[in-house]
């Protein structure tokens, strides 16, 4: 490795590597392809980033990008260029980050500048491509990170046409934490004689050993108080709360926060500056507990994170690794729950016996129970309340929300002026007054007011009425006719027929 690199992670506290990253650096240094297989947190970014840094030290042909790296989820793309420029801040290295719900014109512009490394996701890389703002005909070394997300459910199609926007003689490199053998077959199908690496043995478990896995068959009404007396518990950090759905990731942060938490959440729903905004709160430690669904649960590294929660089963076995994998990163420890309903309790148990955990039947437990508070290390006499001497975290509302030019945003006609443009937040309003007329006439308070009188709602008398030559049209006063003769007149002339009869009748 080069001094420059070497100093950059000498100066953020890495000196030393971890298995995964001895076994594979002196491969990929050479240029040879990899599929490397590691636990979460066990440095899987550098051992793949290192090797992408040396090669683009040298002179740039163009300002083409010379290494692309493509990840599943908008987050991981930013922890993974944020690791890069660590490594690299005593190098001249362009790293690039480019994925949905940002702007395009910066992006384009940073392309048109020319960069050396280009961090993304799928969609937006391929929109860039397809417009001809992202030339990869110049790429050199090629990694999936995530590469059994990346090659499974879905993303295969846009991962294929990504590869054959690349030269043939790059080099490919492959990175999870979970590798099925049918996503390898799919991974050398656009390899090279690769060489596969795994940094533990065959008999080892997947998840961390360092991390204390409880296990608890909790009820559906009781579970939020169980949460909410879990993170009472002593020597508690950073928090993850892994939830199934976006609703129930909302509905337990809003819970949380009634009780006194300092709580965020992060899904697919939110924009992508909210996410942002909430994963800064999260690392700043002005909320110390995060709501998530699996967005977060791939490759999302924060310091400091001492405990996850299941709040609900995970669907299998990979996702349970990718959750709890949050915590007792680079060789920390940190505690992992997981809350598991009656109706789950198959799902659990087929997560068991693929990592074999050895807790087949979690046991029952109720927010009141002693061994959650033995098991926990949480105080006697916690309620499902935080004391208000205790909320001493800033909150959400502290973290200052980025501009960022969010794409995709529903743009409302209410939103626009009387010149058709759209008003910005916090200009001035400049909003079309509508008048009411009649006969193109206008109609002026005054003469609304005169059309009726305060009594009974009557029709106003004539008089009371502006002329037309005084800008306001004459009401017109509707006549009740019988037989094509006005009714009043009708009625005063059945009156003199039976005055007259009756006094031809008197005489």
């Amino acid at each position: 490795m080069s001094e420059e690199i070497c100093s950059g992670l000498a100066a953020a506290g890495i000196i030393a590597t971890f298995p995964i990253q001895a076994l594979t650096l002196p491969l990929a240094l050479g240029g040879h392809d990899i599929i490397g297989q590691a636990r979460t947190g066990t440095g899987k970014t550098l051992a793949f980033g290192i090797p992408l840094l040396e090669l683009v030290t040298g002179p740039a042909d163009s300002r083409t990008p010379r290494a692309l790296v493509v990840v599943p989820t908008r987050e991981l793309a930013i922890q993974v260029a944020d690791d890069l420029r660590t490594a690299a801040v005593n190098m001249r290295v362009r790293v690039l980050t480019v994925y949905g719900g940002r702007a395009y014109e910066p992006q384009i512009d940073a392309l048109t500048a020319g960069v050396d490394i280009v961090v993304g996701t799928p969609g937006r890389l391929l929109d860039l491509a397809e417009h001809r703002h992202l030339d990869l005909s110049g790429i050199r070394a090629l990694v999936l990170d995530e590469a059994d997300k990346m090659l499974d459910l879905g993303f295969l199609p846009d991962v294929e046409r990504i590869v054959k926007l690349t030269p043939a003689h790059r080099q490919t490199m492959l990175f999870s934490a979970t590798m099925p053998g049918e996503v390898v077959t799919l991974a050398r199908r656009h390899m090279r004689r690769p060489t596969h690496i795994r940094a533990e043995g065959h008999d080892e478990l997947p998840s961390v050993p360092a991390t204390r896995q409880h296990v608890f068959r909790t009820h559906q009404m009781d579970k939020i108080e169980v949460l909410a007396r879990m993170l009472q518990a002593k020597d508690r950090g950073l928090t993850i709360v892994f939830c199934q759905t976006k609703r129930i990731a909302d509905q337990v942060a809003t819970a949380l926060a009634g009780r006194g938490f300092a709580v965020a959440t992060v899904h697919g729903d939110l924009g992508q500056g909210q996410r942002e905004r909430a994963l800064r709160a999260f690392r700043s430690g002005k909320v110390d507990v995060l709501t998530a669904t699996d967005v977060a649960a791939r490759g999302l590294d924060v310091d400091d994170v001492t405990h996850v929660v299941n709040y609900e089963c995970p669907d299998d076995e990979k996702d349970y690794v990718h959750r709890i994998g949050r915590t007792g990163r680079a060789g920390r420890s940190g505690v992992a729950v997981t809350f598991v309903d009656w109706a789950n309790m198959h799902r659990w148990k087929m997560i068991n016996d693929a990592l074999g955990l050895g807790q087949p039947e979690p046991v029952e437990t109720y927010s009141t129970s002693e061994h959650l508070y033995s098991a926990l290390g949480i105080p006697s006499g916690v309620t499902g309340t935080l004391p208000r001497a205790l909320r001493a975290r800033e909150g959400l509302q502290a973290e200052a929300i980025e501009d960022i030019g969010e794409t995709g945003k529903t743009r409302s006609r209410r939103g626009r002026g009387a010149s058709g443009s759209v008003r910005v937040a916090g200009s001035a309003k400049s909003t079309r007054r509508r008048r009411r007329t009649r006969g193109g006439s206008p109609i002026t308070p005054d003469a609304s007011r005169a059309s009726n009188v305060g009594t009974g709602g009557d029709p106003a008398p004539a008089e009371s009425i502006e002329s037309p030559a005084q800008g306001s049209r004459p009401r017109r006063r509707r006549r009740r006719s019988r037989a094509g003769r006005e009714a009043g007149a009708q009625l005063a002339v059945s009156r003199e027929d039976a005055a007259d009869a009756t006094q031809r009748k008197a005489s």
